[in-house]
């Protein structure tokens, strides 16, 4: 193994060592903290067994103490400035702060409880202080300007894009602004910080409260005897204000829609959901919305563009909003009249028992569209369900097909510590036994995680750190009553197929430096291997292996399989058309110029004025995520990139289409594929990584609606 010196070259390790003398004077609160240590656990995997809710904040101020050291003995080098004593040490700095901050935040996204609320209160502000700190520091970005204009011709490989990639990051982020916009940058990240903290505060609060209680068990007439079972299970848990308790998931419509007989049950769990966060209750989030949208415009108009999705979009595939516009306007266009008679079908279908007058509403179309699907193609999810037992989709298919395809192996690790009991935690093999990740992965929902499903890492894969990944995947899945078995619907199967995407992207990384490894791409890219990966739960041979009754382990049978297969794309556009509204009105919020963000009052007419312009105001098709409660946007990191789960789904149906031609579970593929795009996290160019191994020189957008059953 080489050292530190001989890796880094002698003046880097003397400047790191300066920060470390300078770390061992830090207060003794951060002395025995099991979050300043170094992990002895297989991996450096976070000791949870250790690590309590106290130990954070004084973990941060140490951590954020030795990241200032280390970057004033960057700009104090009297050196001149070179990659290694520079990028390379810049790269490398600040890895103690990395680990409590991936530690940490995966807990404010998973298990969110009181006391880490409060940390993360603290925690924030210092760390955008040190941010801006960092990105507005002259001495630095001159000694990453000076490698950059000198050096960037001659360096080669990951050494040349990593130094682009920092010299980029240091630009957008305002390094050649002058000094009062520099001030004017550091309030508006400050703001934003804030608000953002405040939106994630209120959010998993008003989706816990929107649950719709019921007193009785007729009310739920046309559930499962395993809904009925999950709906009385958390009443339990949330306080049992009734029988039974109806929980509020992320998206807009609600799965429990398709099954609810009682139309005014059907219309309260409807609405609970869509104002679980509008202007008349006491979660409003549009305040927060309109400011954070008012402050990201003002910070890209300080940069020079024209609105804060041109600013976003300068490091993405797509390049430009203009770009992303005609994508979606070709969508649109093609869509539509898939959608306009599918609704017309389904009301129609509706009005046979409902009478001629029946006006299909948004909380009816699952509704009679599940029932539709049954009387045409004879399935229901209460038929298929007992066939996707969480733990058979896990193991069977997610892992069987990372197995015959990639050639990793899964073995459980019981004596990793965990966060919270439901964690599982597995150590990933390759082919010759070689270890390369620990996985975690942690699927059902619970008051203290946020809606939806992610994947992160604890620690990224980095040949110069010697560390390998550690990996999670985070669902909301219900969790069955003790002794039973938790089942899935076919979309929730999907979901984790695609969050193991993520994962392999992760997983298979082979790269040098942290920084550029793994899932450090642009977000209309690091989406792709996800979207990709969800091909493999219809493959034949991979779904029969995991598709296995709850109690009996016998395989799906062939008819019902073929009519669940061919139910997939059953009235699709809706599943196109909630997205594609999700995405027009993220673009709308984000391509406005700081002078014409509404009021908060005005949120919501904005809303249907911007689906309007699109042509995809449509009642029976609402967006995936309305604003108030559009966390991607608002809270997380999308925000003019929720295009990307399209845009990538084309990249993923150019691949799929490649495997499909070669045999779909060929190890060689597999091989061909993670050498040339999984294992090379952000190390070139990514429309360079999807030409090399589908070998066409652009995306083929004309897969996409076939492959949604649209064409």
């Amino acid at each position: 193994m080489k050292t530190l010196t001989t890796i880094l070259g002698v003046s880097v390790a003397a400047v790191l060592a300066s920060a470390l003398l300078l770390f061992t004077s830090c207060d003794k609160d951060s002395k025995n903290n099991p979050l300043l240590e170094k992990s002895t656990l297989p991996y450096g995997a976070p000791d949870f067994s250790k690590i309590k809710a106290a130990d954070y904040l004084p973990a941060f101020e140490a951590a954020i103490k030795q990241k200032r050291a280390e970057i004033d003995s960057i700009t104090a080098n009297p050196d001149t400035a070179t990659f290694d004593n520079t990028i390379r040490a810049y790269a490398e700095c600040g890895q103690q702060l990395e680990r409590v901050s991936r530690v940490f935040f995966a807990l404010v996204e998973a298990d969110k409880t009181t006391e880490i609320g409060e940390v993360e209160k603290k925690v924030q502000p210092m760390l955008t202080d040190l941010e801006n700190e960092i990105a507005f520091n002259k001495n630095l970005f001159a000694r990453i300007q000076t490698v950059h204009d000198r050096d960037s011709a001659t360096l080669q490989g990951e050494d040349k894009k990593l130094t682009e990639e920092i010299y980029k990051e240091f630009v957008l982020n305002g390094a050649l602004l002058n000094d009062e916009q520099m001030n004017r940058m550091k309030e508006i990240n400050k703001q934003i910080t804030d608000l953002q903290q405040k939106w994630g505060d209120t959010v998993p609060e008003a989706t816990n409260e929107a649950v719709v209680w019921v007193d009785s068990k007729e009310k739920l007439a046309g559930l499962s005897q395993a809904d009925l079972e999950q709906c009385a299970k958390d009443a339990e848990s949330l306080g049992k204000k009734a029988q039974y308790a109806i929980v509020i998931v992320n998206t807009t419509q609600q799965p429990l829609l398709a099954s609810l007989d009682n139309r005014e049950l059907r219309k309260q769990v409807y609405e609970a959901s869509v104002k679980r966060c509008d202007g008349t209750g006491k979660y409003n989030t549009y305040p927060l919305v309109v400011e954070i949208a008012k402050l990201r415009a003002e910070k890209a108009e300080l940069m020079g563009y024209q609105n804060y999705a041109a600013y976003a979009l300068e490091k993405t595939m797509a390049k430009t909003p203009d770009n992303v516009y005609a994508f979606l306007t070709k969508l649109i266009s093609e869509y539509r009249p898939k959608a306009e008679a599918e609704t017309k079908e389904i009301e129609q279908y509706a009005r046979k028992t409902m009478g001629a007058d029946f006006k299909l509403e948004p909380y009816d179309r699952f509704y009679y569209s599940a029932k539709m699907k049954k009387e045409m193609l004879n399935v229901s999810d209460d038929e298929v369900k007992p066939y996707f037992n969480i733990d058979s989709v896990l193991i069977n298919g997610v892992f069987y097909a990372a197995n015959r395809v990639y050639g990793l192996s899964f073995k459980e690790r019981t004596d990793i510590p965990v966060y919270h009991p439901d964690v599982r935690v597995f150590e990933v093999t390759d082919k010759e036994g070689k270890p390369k990740a620990l996985f975690y992965c942690d699927y059902f929902r619970r008051p203290t995680k946020r809606g939806g499903a992610w994947m992160d890492e604890f620690a990224k894969q980095s040949h110069l750190r010697g560390q390998l990944s550690v990996v999670y995947n985070v669902c909301n899945n219900a969790k069955a009553p003790d002794g039973k078995p938790s089942l899935l619907t076919w979309d929730e199967v999907t979901t984790l197929f695609h969050e193991f995407g993520h994962a392999l992207h992760g997983i298979l990384s082979d790269c040098q430096y942290n920084m550029i490894s793994g899932t450090s791409t642009a977000n209309d890219f690091v989406e792709m291997p996800s979207q990709f990966n969800e091909s493999f739960a219809s493959i034949p041979e991979v779904f029969d292996h995991y598709a296995r009754h709850c109690e009996t382990g016998e395989p799906m049978p062939a008819d019902l399989k073929e009519k669940m297969l061919k139910s997939i794309n059953f009235q699709s556009a809706y599943a196109l058309g909630e997205n594609l509204a999700a995405t027009c009105l993220d673009l709308a919020w984000h391509t406005l110029a700081s002078k014409d963000v509404p009021t908060a009052d005005k949120a919501a007419d904005f809303e249907l004025q911007a689906l309007e312009k699109v042509g995809l105001l449509d009642p029976q098709i609402p967006p995936r995520y309305r604003t108030s409660y559009f966390n991607h946007v608002w809270g997380g990191g999308y925000a003019a990139g929720y295009y990307s789960y399209l845009w990538t789904e084309v990249l993923a149906v150019n691949i799929a289409d490649v495997f499909a031609q070669r045999g779909p579970l060929k190890p060689e593929t597999g091989q061909e594929f993670a050498d040339k795009v999984l294992s090379r996290g952000n190390t070139g160019d990514l429309m360079q990584m999807f030409s090399d191994f589908t070998g066409m020189a652009a995306p083929d957008a004309s897969g996409l609606l076939k492959a949604r059953g649209l064409k």
